[in-house]
């Protein structure tokens, strides 16, 4: 299968800068490039869009937005005028997409962290339509409840989406948070049926890993079924690059080079085309 089909984070490769990162996944052969937000810092936003585009690369999202919630009404209201910054940093980038980690305030209910979510992203939306760039929420997985997403399933994002009901406001669906939901298939056609399938990111799930957030495994490494999951993304109507994103102190330590060649190889091996 061609690598064109895929895209990385930058954070998969967090020990090389953004140039690095332009630069070997174009040679590697990717098709994509999702930018964390730390690789522009003291960068020109538009001039790193055009480095970008000069390599062939799609661009596919900036990463990240979110955590708006807090018990401090004046804390929240600082995180929507900090998203509405990564909105206009977006959209110099060149950018069609922010993803968010929507937040969790220790100490709240799960519904007054989601009522707090809904409404910072509302407030957002005259930013939203006046970059053009869609707000992509992404569901954590359960574990991560109580403080960095009260949105924990792909059933929330759904229902989250669904209330706002804005053409600009979807989900990017990453498979290390969602795999285990048990109708997983229907919500990911329920999302792609209202046009909200925005992003897909893969990587894979250790059950004995090291550490919850910064040991994400390799595609394979785990027990994530993803080629089956990549079926019901083609059967719902997916067409967008599947990017790679991977925290992992382990993959972080070696040699980026072999590391993203590895990364290459599993996407050929784990999603080649059936005959």
């Amino acid at each position: 299968m061609s690598l064109e089909k895929f895209a990385v984070h930058t954070i998969t490769t967090k020990p090389w800068s953004l140039d690095e990162c332009i630069e070997n996944y174009a040679r590697q052969g990717f098709g994509g490039i999702s930018v964390w937000r730390d690789t522009l810092v003291g960068r020109d936003p538009a001039a790193a869009g055009r480095k970008i585009a000069d390599a062939g690369l799609s661009l596919v999202s900036l990463v990240r937005g979110g955590f708006f919630t807090a018990a401090d009404p004046a804390a929240r209201k600082a995180a929507i005028e900090e998203n509405r910054a990564v909105l206009r940093e977006a959209a110099a980038l060149g950018a069609p997409a922010v993803v968010l980690v929507c937040g969790a305030t220790p100490g709240q209910l799960p519904l007054e962290n989601i009522a707090q979510i809904e409404e910072g992203i509302e407030a957002l939306l005259p930013e939203v339509e006046r970059t053009g760039v869609r707000l992509s929420i992404e569901p954590l997985h359960p574990m991560y409840a109580a403080d960095r997403s009260a949105i924990v399933s792909l059933r929330d994002a759904n229902a989250l989406a669904a209330t706002i009901d804005h053409p600009l406001v979807g989900i990017a669906m990453d498979v290390f948070h969602v795999w285990w939901e048990s109708d997983l298939e229907c919500q990911i056609q329920r999302c792609a049926e209202a046009g909200r399938l925005h992003a897909y990111h893969i990587c894979d799930f250790k059950p004995a890993f090291s550490d919850p957030l910064n040991d994400r495994g390799l595609m394979g490494e785990g027990v994530i079924p993803l080629r089956t999951i990549d079926d019901w993304m083609q059967a719902a109507g997916f067409n967008g690059l599947a990017e790679v994103e991977i925290f992992s102190h382990q993959w972080w330590a070696c040699d980026q080079h072999e590391y993203l060649q590895k990364i290459a190889a599993a996407c050929r091996s784990i999603y080649q085309e059936q005959a």
